[in-house]
């Protein structure tokens, strides 16, 4: 017998929780720095320390681009809100093609813990983590209302699931991965060899923005 198919509200949240682990293994979104914290220090305590301030930061600049989107969405014409999304995405993703490895956040690998968050923040503003969550996000609220609108109730309390799904997600990954590396693995297999996460990164942003018009 088979199983009944999942709703697609459930396939939305189960993106949400991906692109929380996608952004984890992602080494500019934080375990690279949580690792180097550790070993520096030559203290683990201090790698899962650093997870907190990752993911304060990582999570005000998703909430920040979130909820702003989801503000025009209930003051403008909400037909407005999708070709707006889908334009900002397609914009972020060239602009990383033409200049993203040009304009890096930098900050020296024994930063503190305070700057940590700041940097944490800054970098996942740079990468428009926040945009991502876009079109996961919106069909959420939509059916989360009974009139199928976005609205205050709504908008507000999906969007606080998704945040907390979404970081709660890419925190375990960034653990993990952080853990691995600095108990097991090393961080020298970085020089042999690493998947193209720059790239798959702004081909995710064009994705996002046509699923954000055709879905």
């Amino acid at each position: 017998m088979s199983l009944p198919p999942l709703p697609d509200t459930v396939w939305l949240w189960l993106a949400i929780a991906g692109l929380g682990l996608f952004h984890g293994i992602n080494p500019a979104m934080g375990w690279l720095f949580a690792v180097a914290l550790g070993l520096n220090r030559r203290n683990e305590r201090v790698v899962w320390l650093a997870l907190l301030p990752i993911g304060l930061g990582h999570a005000l600049a998703v909430a920040m681009i979130l909820f702003l989107v989801l503000a025009f969405g209930l003051v403008h014409e909400p037909g407005l809100l999708r070709p707006l999304a889908a334009a900002v995405l397609f914009a972020w993703a060239g602009w990383h093609v033409l200049y993203g490895r040009r304009h890096t956040v930098r900050f020296g690998m024994q930063v503190g813990l305070g700057g940590l968050f700041v940097w944490s923040f800054l970098m996942a503003n740079a990468h428009g983590a926040g945009l991502m969550l876009i079109p996961a996000v919106i069909p959420l609220c939509l059916a989360a209302s009974p009139t199928h609108a976005l609205t205050v109730g709504s908008s507000l309390s999906v969007g606080l699931a998704a945040l907390s799904l979404h970081t709660a997600a890419m925190l375990a990954t960034i653990g993990i991965v952080s853990i691995a590396v600095y108990k097991w693995i090393g961080v020298g297999f970085l020089r042999r060899g690493w998947i193209n996460l720059d790239l798959m990164w702004t081909i995710a942003l064009a994705m996002c923005g046509i699923i954000v018009l055709v879905v």
